[in-house]
């Protein structure tokens, strides 16, 4: 098992301090059949329930992936990454997240009694920052957007000669959200659904998942679900050559204005036969009122599919098509509005 450039193709191994090619390139995992992710560190992790949901006459089905260890799907790309680097005897990494990955990798390096220091920016929500503390790591606020945030934590790597267990570089990360798929398509009974609907910033969901799908054989059709206000992905996939700047969006944990696998998540969409949608503030926080109305409280970020889905079948769907939507993050944990303005 190694990790390998996808421009030049040069091999680098799984516990390099190097983040991506020498050329530029970012990292791909290469495992063959015989390599296997280390299972040692564990948090108590579940199958995440797949629950039916009914909009209306539209039956939708929730992925509650809020349900995991540390409140996000992220858990899923901590757990698969953290054990590999214990196993590699790695004691020292740096991470950076608008939140719900740092306290993820810091929940799981907690457990693997491995020394975390994670960057994140200083709009973070307070539950959040708490959840990063509790667990023991250091917390280094960076003024600036979710890009000034990630430059930090680089500069930190190459200073400190640590450990970069970035959610978005380090392809080990993709691995634990591969699983997943798995779930998704025994849940249904060895059947892979029609569409899955999931908000998009730095795509770790979306490679994940359709990582996973690919090595079950089928791929269901990804919709990515971007807010209005920063849509990079969208507007790449439509062509759009005049775009308006990033503004505010209380989908906080999407707010990515620049990401890195840009290419990775166009692939994704082509390939699957998908599409790239927009909602709206509004339309988000309309979402996340009507799932409260059935019992379940998800911070915005996870809002933003239910919102695309309802929009994008707006005028119905047909009956047998499987829509699955990953709730990705639990509510209690969500931005405050008035400190992020």
């Amino acid at each position: 098992m190694h990790f390998y450039c996808e421009k030049c193709k040069k091999e680098y191994p799984l516990n390099s301090t190097s983040y991506q090619c020498s050329c530029g390139g970012l990292f791909r995992l290469y495992k063959d059949d015989k390599d296997t992710i280390p299972q040692d560190v564990s948090i108590g992790e579940v199958v995440t329930p797949l629950l039916p949901i009914k909009f209306g006459k539209q039956e939708m089905f929730f992925k509650m992936e809020h349900l995991n260890p540390t409140g996000s799907f992220k858990a899923r790309g901590a757990k698969a990454m953290v054990n590999m680097l214990k196993h590699l005897d790695i004691d020292n990494i740096v991470e950076d997240s608008s939140g719900n990955g740092a306290s993820a990798l810091a929940a799981y390096a907690a457990a693997a009694n491995i020394d975390c220091t994670v960057y994140v920016p200083e709009s973070i929500a307070a539950g959040k920052l708490h959840q990063i503390e509790t667990y023991g790591a250091h917390v280094r606020l960076v003024i600036g957007n979710r890009e000034a945030t990630a430059e930090a934590a680089k500069r930190a790597v190459v200073q400190e000669e640590a450990y970069y267990a970035s959610h978005v570089y380090n392809p080990l990360f993709f691995e634990g959200i591969k699983s997943m798929a798995y779930e998704i398509y025994h849940q249904l009974n060895d059947n892979v659904p029609e569409y899955v609907f999931l908000p998009v910033g730095n795509g770790t969901m979306l490679l994940g998942l359709y990582y996973g799908f690919e090595e079950i054989g089928r791929l269901p059709s990804f919709v990515a679900v971007q807010s209005e206000n920063c849509c990079p992905l969208y507007n790449a996939f439509k062509k759009k050559r005049k775009v308006s700047p990033p503004s505010f969006t209380i989908a906080d944990a999407i707010r990515v204005e620049k990401p890195i696998r840009l290419k990775e998540m166009l692939m994704a969409i082509t390939r699957s036969k998908g599409d790239v949608i927009t909602v709206s503030d509004e339309e988000i926080e309309e979402a996340q009122h009507q799932t409260g109305r059935k019992g379940i409280y998800v911070e915005a970020t996870a809002a933003v599919p239910i919102a695309g889905a309802l929009k994008y079948f707006r005028k119905g769907k047909p009956d047998n098509y499987r829509v699955v939507i990953p709730i990705t993050g639990a509510g209690l944990n969500g931005p405050d509005k008035k400190r992020n303005r």
